[in-house]
Protein backbone atom coordinates (compact mmCIF):
# COMPACT_ATOMS: atom_id res chain seq x y z
CA UNK A 1 0.00 0.00 0.00
CA UNK A 2 1.26 3.47 -0.82
CA UNK A 3 0.23 6.68 0.84
CA UNK A 4 -1.40 7.93 -2.33
CA UNK A 5 -2.91 4.71 -3.62
CA UNK A 6 -6.23 3.49 -2.35
CA UNK A 7 -5.56 0.45 -0.19
CA UNK A 8 -7.51 -2.71 -0.90
CA UNK A 9 -10.00 -1.52 1.71
CA UNK A 10 -9.05 1.52 3.78
CA UNK A 11 -12.19 1.10 5.87
CA UNK A 12 -11.63 -2.56 6.67
CA UNK A 13 -11.82 -3.66 10.28
CA UNK A 14 -8.54 -4.59 11.94
CA UNK A 15 -7.27 -8.00 10.93
CA UNK A 16 -6.59 -10.90 13.28
CA UNK A 17 -3.88 -9.93 15.72
CA UNK A 18 -4.29 -6.20 15.05
CA UNK A 19 -5.07 -4.27 18.21
CA UNK A 20 -8.45 -2.58 18.40
CA UNK A 21 -7.93 1.06 19.27
CA UNK A 22 -11.05 2.72 20.67
CA UNK A 23 -9.65 6.25 21.08
CA UNK A 24 -8.03 8.00 18.13
CA UNK A 25 -7.24 11.34 16.51
CA UNK A 26 -8.22 11.91 12.89
CA UNK A 27 -6.38 14.51 10.84
CA UNK A 28 -7.99 15.22 7.47
CA UNK A 29 -7.60 17.61 4.58
CA UNK A 30 -9.04 18.20 1.15
CA UNK A 31 -7.38 19.85 -1.82
CA UNK A 32 -8.57 21.27 -5.12
CA UNK A 33 -6.41 22.68 -7.88
CA UNK A 34 -8.83 25.19 -9.26
CA UNK A 35 -12.10 25.77 -7.50
CA UNK A 36 -13.65 23.60 -8.76
CA UNK A 37 -10.82 21.57 -10.18
CA UNK A 38 -8.95 18.31 -9.76
CA UNK A 39 -9.56 17.38 -6.13
CA UNK A 40 -8.22 14.96 -3.57
CA UNK A 41 -8.44 13.97 0.06
CA UNK A 42 -5.97 12.91 2.69
CA UNK A 43 -6.48 11.60 6.18
CA UNK A 44 -4.41 10.10 8.96
CA UNK A 45 -5.80 8.15 11.88
CA UNK A 46 -3.49 7.96 14.89
CA UNK A 47 -3.79 6.17 18.21
CA UNK A 48 -3.32 7.80 21.60
CA UNK A 49 0.46 7.27 21.44
CA UNK A 50 0.65 9.06 18.08
CA UNK A 51 1.20 5.91 16.03
CA UNK A 52 -0.33 5.98 12.55
CA UNK A 53 -3.08 3.41 12.17
CA UNK A 54 -4.10 4.48 8.66
CA UNK A 55 -2.65 7.05 6.25
CA UNK A 56 -4.63 7.51 3.06
CA UNK A 57 -4.79 9.83 0.07
CA UNK A 58 -6.85 9.63 -3.11
CA UNK A 59 -8.27 11.75 -5.89
CA UNK A 60 -12.01 12.38 -5.98
CA UNK A 61 -12.49 13.90 -9.43
CA UNK A 62 -13.43 17.50 -10.13
CA UNK A 63 -14.75 19.16 -6.98
CA UNK A 64 -14.54 22.34 -4.97
CA UNK A 65 -12.10 22.60 -2.09
CA UNK A 66 -14.95 22.57 0.45
CA UNK A 67 -16.43 19.37 -1.01
CA UNK A 68 -12.95 17.84 -0.79
CA UNK A 69 -12.65 18.90 2.88
CA UNK A 70 -16.01 17.34 3.78
CA UNK A 71 -15.21 14.20 1.78
CA UNK A 72 -11.89 13.76 3.58
CA UNK A 73 -13.68 14.03 6.91
CA UNK A 74 -16.42 11.61 5.91
CA UNK A 75 -14.01 8.98 4.58
CA UNK A 76 -11.77 9.36 7.61
CA UNK A 77 -14.71 8.88 9.99
CA UNK A 78 -15.91 5.85 8.02
CA UNK A 79 -12.45 4.33 8.34
CA UNK A 80 -12.19 5.10 12.06
CA UNK A 81 -15.58 3.59 12.80
CA UNK A 82 -14.89 0.46 10.74
CA UNK A 83 -11.63 -0.03 12.64
CA UNK A 84 -13.40 -0.01 15.99
CA UNK A 85 -12.67 3.55 17.10
CA UNK A 86 -15.47 4.75 19.36
CA UNK A 87 -14.04 8.03 20.62
CA UNK A 88 -12.58 10.28 17.95
CA UNK A 89 -11.07 13.73 18.02
CA UNK A 90 -10.91 15.38 14.59
CA UNK A 91 -8.40 18.03 13.66
CA UNK A 92 -8.78 19.95 10.40
CA UNK A 93 -7.44 23.17 8.95
CA UNK A 94 -10.76 23.97 7.26
CA UNK A 95 -12.26 26.66 9.44
CA UNK A 96 -15.47 26.59 7.36
CA UNK A 97 -16.14 22.87 7.84
CA UNK A 98 -15.30 22.96 11.55
CA UNK A 99 -17.49 26.00 12.22
CA UNK A 100 -20.37 24.56 10.20
CA UNK A 101 -20.25 21.30 12.15
CA UNK A 102 -20.06 23.18 15.45
CA UNK A 103 -23.14 25.18 14.44
CA UNK A 104 -21.30 28.50 14.37
CA UNK A 105 -21.86 28.87 10.62
CA UNK A 106 -24.89 27.70 8.64
CA UNK A 107 -24.42 25.41 5.67
CA UNK A 108 -25.64 27.68 2.89
CA UNK A 109 -24.17 25.87 -0.12
CA UNK A 110 -26.62 23.23 -1.38
CA UNK A 111 -23.71 21.06 -2.54
CA UNK A 112 -22.32 20.87 0.99
CA UNK A 113 -25.60 20.20 2.79
CA UNK A 114 -25.78 16.44 2.09
CA UNK A 115 -22.13 16.01 3.06
CA UNK A 116 -22.72 17.90 6.29
CA UNK A 117 -25.73 15.71 7.09
CA UNK A 118 -23.75 12.53 6.34
CA UNK A 119 -20.89 13.64 8.60
CA UNK A 120 -23.30 14.52 11.43
CA UNK A 121 -25.07 11.16 11.14
CA UNK A 122 -21.81 9.26 11.23
CA UNK A 123 -20.40 11.39 14.05
CA UNK A 124 -23.47 10.54 16.13
CA UNK A 125 -22.52 6.84 15.96
CA UNK A 126 -19.34 7.47 17.95
CA UNK A 127 -19.49 7.42 21.76
CA UNK A 128 -17.52 10.68 21.65
CA UNK A 129 -16.92 13.01 18.72
CA UNK A 130 -14.92 16.22 18.93
CA UNK A 131 -13.79 18.48 16.14
CA UNK A 132 -11.39 21.38 16.22
CA UNK A 133 -9.72 23.76 13.82
CA UNK A 134 -5.92 23.57 13.71
CA UNK A 135 -3.44 25.66 11.74
CA UNK A 136 -2.31 24.17 8.43
CA UNK A 137 1.18 23.55 9.86
CA UNK A 138 -0.40 21.16 12.41
CA UNK A 139 -2.18 19.21 9.66
CA UNK A 140 0.86 18.63 7.46
CA UNK A 141 0.64 14.85 7.07
CA UNK A 142 -2.98 14.89 5.82
CA UNK A 143 -2.20 17.85 3.57
CA UNK A 144 0.80 16.02 2.12
CA UNK A 145 -1.31 12.92 1.41
CA UNK A 146 -3.95 14.95 -0.41
CA UNK A 147 -1.34 16.82 -2.46
CA UNK A 148 0.60 13.65 -3.27
CA UNK A 149 -2.60 12.11 -4.64
CA UNK A 150 -3.08 15.14 -6.91
CA UNK A 151 0.58 15.10 -7.96
CA UNK A 152 0.18 11.49 -9.12
CA UNK A 153 -2.56 12.46 -11.59
CA UNK A 154 -1.22 13.43 -15.03
CA UNK A 155 -2.07 17.03 -15.79
CA UNK A 156 -3.82 17.93 -18.99
CA UNK A 157 -4.39 21.18 -20.76
CA UNK A 158 -8.07 22.10 -21.07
Amino acid sequence: MTDTGRPADATAAPGPGDPVVTDAVLYCDGASRGNPGAASIGFVLVDGAGNEMVAHGETIGRQTNNVAEYTALLRGLETAFARGVRRVSVRMDSELVVRQLLGIYRVKNPGLAPLSVAVRQLAARFASFRIEHVPRRDNGRADALANAALDAVPSRED
